[in-house]
């Protein structure tokens, strides 16, 4: 475990004349503030802190973010106040905890809507004072470092998928890179640990076979810098497995097809160094220069400070070499982004050209204010945090600002909310351009209009600002909820009816009203549309209405259970479907998900609830007023169908082999077929039962394992 004097010799180290005092105190109040609180890896509450503080203490941060790491969770963990955090410490120290501190004593209906409040309250607390989220970042590092002692698989992936969703995005906002890339590999492990696998194997069958071509790239680049006289340091590392998983997922590639694994990278002195380096690595006899492949990231650097050369040369044999190019100082920020800028000399004042770089913060406030539900709160924050920007123009010459990638219909939103939804066509620079058209630094965009035109559900799959993703959901929620609530209505009144009640006369007499009140609704409106929606069914507004009914309908039940066990159907699914009783529940075969995998449901009229995963590219694509929440019934054991494709060398006896781990582990094989390609390169698929995600990724991890296997990819089924 980490010890003060550790932390207080660092400081000394780059602040010697810092004010030690405040954090021995801090240190004194955390330890016991904390004592007898205990992780769940068995260590000392205090252990967290303590590490939380040493990770800004590498960063070189200021006293006062040092103390407030020590302090940062007492006001939620013990009974510690503000108040007396301002009172010992100050009010800087005191309002940093508070940004930290994620919120406590109130009550949110779900986990969602508390996860966007905490968040919705840091962002308002770093808009005031950086070192907020640089000390929420260290903390993440720190928990998800040691997210192996968390239980339950579906809360380790939870706090992951929340790790890549918004820590490890702010992490790239920020440019510490460090961080962003920790944050990634540890969450990637947990959200997607068949991948993660699979690539890890992968990537260390390649190291095996490339270590002599990084000593010969390293040696050739030390000889031509030496020739030009350029000192330098030199760097071979390898591209972190999630950053590999991107790149083929979204290029389509095969592993053997992502030529920059590996990335050298070359440190220098000064500017005219960095250009004289890599005319000298263009004018390698051996290597061709790909010229569409050089980014001059001193000459304009990115929105989070990060400033190099790459360039990407073609080798002796067809193979790609990535090269970075740059100076130590730039080195260090590539690493420490804004924490470079936030030292301990600055305290909380940011010269003002940092201030300009993360202006983005307060817009990011702006953008957020309005937006009351919390999946679309998480959802725009996502977008916000994306940094890469075009500049556009209208025919008027005025200057528009977009996220790359951007369409006519986002600019079309930028310029006024009518103006997005007449929107029926574009022209880019002159030329008539299709709607998904992507616009470039430069564009002047024109939009052309229909009057009474109104958004098209498809522009969800390609706008890429929050504004538009908003105003295009909320006319089509609109529509949704008309046709909702006359559905929900007319289901009401023919559930009354069947009970000898009068349903309008019971809105008139004001005890609908009352149900309504009861469920968390503002309107009666609110309550028919959820019945339409499928989230409430006729009867339950029923048995609140009229409490008699629900009495009858428990007798009723209890003598339909003793005569065929009617009761027992709601359980076999293995699923649970928040606030809905012995609903319809059927797994999508779009991704058929696996106990112990994050999913969601999707209510479809008359057909029940649909299970998905969450991250299902079709669920990405439906309405989200009729997404509802569902999870894995933890008291239930049943085994479902899963898919494998299996890529070999061909060998005698591997067939056998293969089916021989899938058994070890007492899953039933549904379906096996193999075909040989003509390069011997054999593939295997198999369909077989299993009872958990964690069941199956033992199964593809043993595999691996069998001689002449050379990857293992889980698939959707066997065509």
């Amino acid at each position: 475990m980490i010890r003060i004097t550790d932390i207080l010799d660092k400081i000394y180290d780059y602040n010697p004349g810092g004010d030690s005092d405040i954090i021995d105190r801090a240190y004194i109040y955390s330890a016991k503030a904390h004592e007898g609180q205990m992780r769940l890896s068995g260590e000392p509450y205090l252990s967290h802190p303590l590490e939380v503080a040493n990770i800004l203490a590498d960063m070189r941060l200021d006293v006062e973010s040092i103390a407030a790491a020590l302090l940062h969770d007492v006001i939620e963990d013990t009974a510690a106040t503000r108040e007396d955090i301002e009172n010992m410490f100050g009010p800087g120290v005191a309002h940093i905890v508070s940004g930290v501190t994620k919120l406590s004593g109130l009550s949110f209906s779900t986990k969602i809507a508390y996860q966007a409040e905490s968040l919705r309250k840091m962002i308002l607390a770093m808009a005031d004072d950086i070192r907020v989220v640089l000390i929420k970042l260290a903390d993440r590092i720190h928990n998800m470092r040691t997210l192996k002692y968390h239980g339950k698989p579906e809360k380790q992936v939870a706090i992951a998928q929340e790790t890549l969703d918004i820590y490890a995005p702010i992490a790239a906002r920020l440019g510490i890179f460090w961080i962003k890339y920790e944050l990634e590999e540890i969450a990637f492990y947990y959200t997607l640990r068949e991948d993660y696998e699979r690539i890890d194997a992968l990537v260390n069958k390649a190291k095996d076979e490339k270590e002599n071509h990084i000593k010969e790239v390293r040696a050739a680049l030390h000889e031509k810098m030496e020739e030009m006289d350029l000192k330098c340091e030199i760097k071979g590392r390898y591209k972190q497995h999630y950053s590999i998983y991107q790149k083929m997922i979204s290029q389509d590639l095969d592993f053997e097809e992502v030529y920059d694994i590996i990335a050298f990278r070359i440190i220098l002195d000064t500017i005219p160094q960095c250009y004289a380096a890599m005319g000298a690595i263009h004018s390698h006899s051996t290597w061709k220069p790909i010229y569409y492949k050089i980014k001059d990231y001193i000459g304009n650097p990115k929105p989070n400070m990060y400033r190099s050369i790459h360039t990407t040369v073609m080798g002796p044999k067809g193979e790609r070499v990535e090269i970075q190019i740059r100076t130590h100082d730039m080195d260090r920020i590539a690493e420490s982004g804004i924490a470079a800028h936030w030292s301990y000399k600055e305290g909380t004042k940011t010269d003002e050209t940092t201030g300009e770089l993360f202006a983005w913060i307060s817009k990011l406030v702006e953008n957020q204010e309005s937006y009351n539900d919390p999946d679309e709160f998480l959802e725009n924050v996502r977008i916000d945090l994306y940094p890469d920007e075009i500049y556009v123009f209208t025919p008027q010459g005025e200057i528009k600002t977009l996220p790359k990638k951007a369409t006519p219909v986002d600019f079309a939103y930028m310029i006024h909310t009518e103006v997005g939804a007449q929107c029926t066509g574009a022209k880019v620079n002159g030329k008539i351009v299709q709607l998904t058209h992507k616009l470039n630094t430069g564009d002047t965009v024109e939009i052309i209009t229909t009057k009474n035109h109104t958004p098209s559900p498809d522009w969800l799959n390609f706008v890429k600002t929050v504004k538009a993703r908003t105003k295009i959901r909320a006319w089509i929620n609109a529509k949704e909820r008309e046709r909702s609530y006359s559905l929900g209505r007319e289901m009401c009144e023919k559930t009354f009816k069947k009970k000898n009640q009068n349903f309008n006369a019971l809105i008139k007499s004001g005890q609908i009203k009352k149900v309504a009140e009861t469920f968390g609704f503002k309107s009666i409106g609110d309550l028919i549309a959820h019945v339409g929606f499928g989230k409430l069914t006729p009867l339950q507004v029923l048995n609140k209405a009229l409490p008699e009914f629900e009495k009858q309908e428990a007798k009723e039940d209890s003598i339909l259970q003793k005569v065929v066990g009617r009761r027992k159907k709601k359980e076999s699914t293995g699923i649970i479907v928040k606030g809905l009783d012995d609903i319809l529940v059927r797994f999508s075969k779009c991704c058929n998900p696996l106990p112990g995998e994050r999913i969601t449901g999707y209510i479809t009229q008359g057909q029940g609830v649909t299970i998905h995963r969450k991250g299902c590219l079709n669920v990405m694509k439906m309405s989200k007023e009729r997404q509802i929440e569902v999870e894995w019934s933890g008291s239930f054991s049943e085994s479902y169908p899963a898919s494998i494709k299996v890529e070999t060398d061909d060998r005698f006896g591997l067939l056998a082999d293969i089916a021989s781990v899938i058994s070890k582990y007492k899953s039933n094989i549904l379906n096996a077929k193999s075909e040989t390609r003509d390069s011997g390169l054999g593939l295997f698929y198999f369909t077989f039962l299993v009872e958990s995600s964690d069941q199956l990724l033992k199964i593809m991890s043993d595999i691996r394992k069998v001689k002449k296997v050379i990857d293992v990819k889980r698939i959707i089924q066997i065509e």
